[in-house]
């Protein structure tokens, strides 16, 4: 991943406030030590944290001081993400057996205790929403929302999208619905999240959220590319899988998909710059985050 200095200190600053987070609540949280140990596999199994980090930068953006009540919240997505990535895994869904260079989760607790875990961390995301002392507003915004980007017209629309249609060929407007729930979701939900903590406006949250539908179809664009490009040493998981599925790839070829790529990465920080000059709000932090993507045909 290709940081600047600016996204580089910020990781090093909250990421570690992130992963004590999760560490230290989930213990606290579950009360059969064989279900906490397989949720804590694949919980810390080293991700980037991004969602969260985004909505930490989305704070910080909005010059809202992060209380620990706003960390347990936020740190909320990334129990949901998880959640996604092990039943994404199981032998009834994709059936992968590496995930972030280790073993996936059904491959070492068998695949009635990875549903399970995976259950187990969607329900505790919902428990952190709640368990805190945000105002009560906050909290119905952050359930509602969460279980509307995750939820059968969001991130679960998209994979049941992914399952039934792995053997048609979509068109690319197609192929843009299903990633925006199965991946683009979980990211609008995180910018809008850090929104709803900062007690921004609507017209800040919907800015917030184009950003976030934006940078969800450059992160799939990119993900497609890097299956094409990459080496499963670099990326940690079985690559060129993607053969046969929707992908923008796949219909577009590689030179137009980096173009596409590129495409969204503009109108991103079209987005940022509206953002600034309407609210008088610094957004180097969030244009940071478009370091991810790294362009080289």
């Amino acid at each position: 991943m290709s940081q600047s200095v600016v996204l580089s200190d910020f990781i090093d600053e909250y990421k570690p406030q992130i992963e004590s987070q999760l560490a230290n609540q989930v213990k606290k949280d579950v009360s059969n030590d064989q279900l906490a140990e397989s949720m804590s596999y694949s919980l810390m199994a080293g991700g980037k944290r991004l969602r969260p980090l985004m909505s930490i930068a989305t704070l910080k953006t909005l010059n809202h001081e992060m209380t620990d009540d706003d960390l347990k919240a936020i740190s909320a997505l990334e129990l949901l993400h998880t959640y996604s990535l092990i039943h994404d895994d199981l032998p009834a869904m994709d059936d992968d057996d590496l995930r972030r260079g280790k073993k996936t989760n059904h491959v070492i607790y068998g695949a009635g205790l990875a549903t399970l875990a995976g259950d187990g961390l969607l329900t505790l995301a919902f428990q952190w929403l709640t368990d805190n002392d945000l105002d009560d507003h906050k909290k119905a915004q952050l359930v509602y929302y969460l279980s509307k980007f995750a939820g059968p017209s969001g991130m679960v629309a998209g994979q049941s999208m992914d399952i039934l249609n792995e053997n048609k060929q979509l068109s690319l407007d197609e192929i843009k619905k299903l990633h925006e729930g199965k991946t683009g979701a979980l990211i609008r939900y995180a910018m809008i999240a850090g929104g709803i903590l900062a007690n921004a406006s609507h017209d800040v949250i919907d800015k917030l959220d184009q950003f976030g539908a934006d940078y969800g179809l450059a992160f799939q664009i990119y993900d497609d590319i890097l299956d094409v490009v990459s080496s499963q040493e670099e990326l940690g998981k079985p690559v060129h899988q993607d053969g046969v599925k929707n992908t923008y790839t796949n219909h577009l070829g590689l030179d137009k998909a980096y173009s596409y790529l590129e495409d969204t990465i503009n109108h991103s920080r079209q987005i940022l710059d509206e953002l600034k000059d309407e609210n008088d709000v610094d957004t180097e932090l969030l244009s940071s985050f478009l370091d991810y993507f790294k362009i080289e045909k």
